[in-house]
């Protein structure tokens, strides 16, 4: 059963184009170079009165990255409003997340908008960190990552914690290729979480009875969900926002597994088990929150951009309806741009206030 996302508490609706800003467009002033648009005068001032109002992006263009098509949705969103600014967006680089920080760092890419900061902790460091880059804002906040098992296997055997797969029979019951080891759905080496669930295999003494399957997590997690739909039982780690709790819903289809206890790699530094329990489980991940991540020196040089990437936040609730509606078959870039002018038109008044108040931010550094 797939519960019904919505995009702020409303059913998603099919818009036209986002709606023209307007004033906030022709109040801008000039941090970049190229052409001047007209802009209107103060009230008050006499007729014929010529305004300069350049936009902020004028004549700058902008390169974002991302790591997958489910995280292009936040990108365009922040893409449109630096446009408003008058930015031109150059073509989006899809990345793995440790080519993305270098990138970053090095001044090849401007931004990403899909940088965990516990998760890429040490991406972020291993690449230059803060002298190289700034982490602006929370653009989704208390993201989850974890186990999960389905809910009639979790029921007959009374499995409620990772550990419990230490038993070779328990194992046993999530096997798919007749080692008798239990198959994990697990995370693509490069993202971050692969090295977790690597570290928590040894950690809690699961290395000889569960195996990390790896390769392309989306084939992968379809794989389970064929095998959920047989009636079989699943293993497999996942994350929010993301479709897959939409199809296999959590505390409906499946159950978060608790660890024994907190356990993370030494890069992500000390992490409390306050920090990986919600809800009363013990995810084993701590609670993250996804920010923009920019290059430090085009994040000075723009401060109207920086300051949007400050401001803009999307709930979490309408980054898993956007990824619902890309495993439901739109799965174009065409149409998540379309999803992300949907949301926007949704959110107009948010959008604006935002983009309103990074060019204020952009006027006033430029005086």
């Amino acid at each position: 059963m797939k519960p019904q996302f919505n995009f702020v508490s409303t059913s998603l609706k099919r818009f036209g184009t986002m709606a023209a800003l307007g004033a906030v467009l022709t109040t801008a002033a000039a941090c970049g170079t190229g052409t001047t648009p007209e802009a209107t005068a103060p009230e008050g001032a006499e007729e014929g009165t010529e305004v300069a109002g350049a936009l902020p992006g004028d004549g700058v263009t902008v390169t974002p990255a991302y790591g997958t098509l489910e995280e292009l949705f936040q990108t365009e969103i922040v893409n449109m409003g630096l446009e408003q600014m008058g930015y031109e967006i150059g073509s989006a680089k899809e990345l793995e997340y440790a080519t993305m920080h270098v990138d970053i760092a090095n001044g090849g890419i401007d931004y990403t908008a899909v940088h965990w900061e516990q998760l890429h902790q040490d991406f972020f460091e291993e690449s230059g960190g803060e002298e190289a880059m700034l982490r602006e804002g929370i653009i989704v906040a208390d993201v989850l990552q974890g186990y999960l098992i389905d809910k009639a296997t979790a029921e007959e055997y009374d499995i409620t914690n990772l550990e419990q797969l230490q038993d070779p029979e328990i194992a046993a019951l999530f096997d798919t290729d007749g080692d008798g080891r239990a198959n994990l759905t697990g995370c693509n080496p490069g993202w971050g979480c692969e090295l977790v669930i690597e570290h928590q295999l040894d950690e809690y003494g699961l290395r000889d009875t569960v195996q990390h399957d790896q390769g392309q997590y989306f084939a992968l997690i379809a794989d389970t969900i064929t095998r959920y739909n047989q009636g079989e039982p699943i293993l497999y780690y996942t994350w929010t926002p993301l479709w897959v709790s939409g199809v296999l819903a959590p505390g409906e289809e499946v159950e978060w597994l608790n660890v024994p206890y907190t356990s993370l790699p030494d890069a992500q530094g000390e992490v409390a088990e306050e920090d990986t329990t919600v809800d009363g489980k013990n995810l084993g991940f701590a609670l993250d929150q996804i920010r923009v991540l920019a290059n430090r020196d085009f994040a000075e040089s723009n401060p109207a951009a920086s300051a949007f990437f400050e401001l803009v936040q999307i709930p979490i609730d309408d980054v898993s309806a956007q990824n619902q509606l890309i495993q439901d078959g739109e799965d174009s870039p065409a149409d998540v741009r379309r999803h992300a002018e949907e949301w926007i038109a949704e959110n107009q008044e948010q959008f604006d206030s935002w983009v309103a108040e990074a060019m204020e931010v952009g006027m006033q550094a430029s005086n």
